[in-house]
């Protein structure tokens, strides 16, 4: 069956392109099995043109949905509570629900089970993320301040109660605020006198 053949396919998430090569045949041809293995249930289709094998889908871990969550909409990185859960800021634990921040569009989409939710930021605001084990994710200072942020504008739910603000570094976090709108140095301000 090919489908033994797409287990070689190494990233988590791959194009009918990528099938058409282990399957050594052309891309339309790839196209079209992908189709086919939708439509059997051994592949999972995330957006056009992007496929995850059935069982990896089921086996996968939160770092492959990160790296999936980049790839859902480029440009993108993982951030507010899901960042700040990752670098283990906040007593909050997402299952199965994965944030990141967007300059292009602000997006929800339910694949499989897991929701992957893009919230837009303005351009000059997609700062202060970094690369870790293949997906690109905000710094714990930067995912608080996306949350602030969108909060200060009434479109994000924000449980301050929930972060531990002494484990954030002040100076990064003070240096970061200061490319964001006063609102948000306010929040920050409020949540700071309140621990």
């Amino acid at each position: 069956m090919k489908i033994e053949v797409l287990r070689q396919i190494r990233p988590f998430f791959f194009s009918s392109g990528e099938a058409a090569e282990v399957l050594r045949t052309t891309r339309a041809s790839g196209r079209v099995a992908c189709h086919r293995y939708v439509q059997r249930k051994l592949l999972v289709r995330v957006k056009r043109d992007v496929y995850v094998l059935a069982e990896n889908w089921r086996n996968a871990d939160q770092r492959s949905f990160y790296a999936l969550a980049n790839r859902l909409q480029v440009p993108s990185y993982v951030s507010f509570t899901t960042a700040l859960s990752f670098h283990e800021k906040t007593t909050q634990i997402q299952r199965d629900f994965f944030e990141s921040a967007a300059v292009i569009r602000t997006s929800d989409r339910e694949i499989g089970g897991i929701r992957f939710r893009h919230l837009k930021i303005q351009k000059k605001l997609y700062f202060g993320f970094v690369k870790k084990d293949g997906f690109f994710i905000a710094t714990p200072e930067k995912a608080l301040l996306d949350s602030l942020y969108l909060a200060s504008l009434h479109r994000y739910r924000f449980d301050g109660s929930a972060v531990d603000l002494d484990a954030f570094d002040p100076k990064e976090l003070k240096r970061q605020a200061g490319f964001f709108p006063p609102q948000v140095r306010a929040l920050l301000e409020k949540y700071v006198r309140a621990r």
